[in-house]
């Protein structure tokens, strides 16, 4: 009588064969974080700005970020000069600017720059290859868009504190009043040399 044969199953197999039983998906890879090198130094300059509050350097900007294959969005908290890699993404933030509370319309933007990692045709070689860099706009989307086939990105808000409030705004606060003009007569630090000069005269 001939012996039984035993098939001999690996490790990876009988892993896959288990998960295949369960029903149970396997773990998705983790995703690239690392900043490559060859874009890593080729960050645009920030765009000169003319603004008052917090300093460009301190404040945060949220960018949000959608994968349309898998419907996936995060939100990306990140300071002007930072660059964050999400897989096949790499954001660059140059600056973020916000209005006044007093100003009106309202208005939230940033300077982003988008490189993505996939082929220029069919057949090419993978490379990162630069598909926006400009101002995004929070409650003027249309005036310019991040057009890409798998990804959207979108300004959220700018961090940032003005020297009337002190304090950081949300950028969906409604306006406070405006701040007053100059100051008046009575108030006005040349008023009250100008009255003594005055008295003096008289005496």
């Amino acid at each position: 009588m001939k012996p039984f044969a035993v098939p001999v199953v690996t490790l990876g197999a009988a892993v896959a064969l288990i998960a295949g039983c369960t029903g149970e998906a396997p773990e998705p890879q983790p995703e690239s974080t690392e900043i490559p090198k060859e874009i890593a130094n080729a960050a645009p300059p920030p765009p000169a700005v003319d603004s008052i509050g917090t300093p460009m350097k301190d404040r945060v900007a949220t960018i949000a970020l959608l994968n349309k294959r898998n419907n996936i969005s995060r939100d990306i908290e990140m300071k002007p000069g930072e660059a964050r890699r999400i897989g096949d993404v790499v954001i660059r933030l140059s600056a973020c600017e916000r209005t006044a509370p007093w100003e009106d319309p309202p208005e939230t933007g940033a300077f982003v720059q988008v490189v993505v990692h996939e082929r220029k045709t069919v057949g090419a070689p993978l490379e990162w290859r630069r598909i926006f860099s400009g101002w995004l706009f929070k409650n003027s989307p249309s005036l310019n868009v991040v057009e890409h086939a798998i990804y959207d990105v979108w300004v959220k808000d700018c961090k940032m504190s003005f020297p009337e409030g002190g304090e950081q705004v949300p950028s969906g606060a409604p306006a406070a009043a405006a701040p007053s003009a100059a100051p008046s007569p009575a108030e006005s630090p040349s008023a009250a040399p100008a009255e003594a000069e005055a008295a003096q005269n008289e005496a």
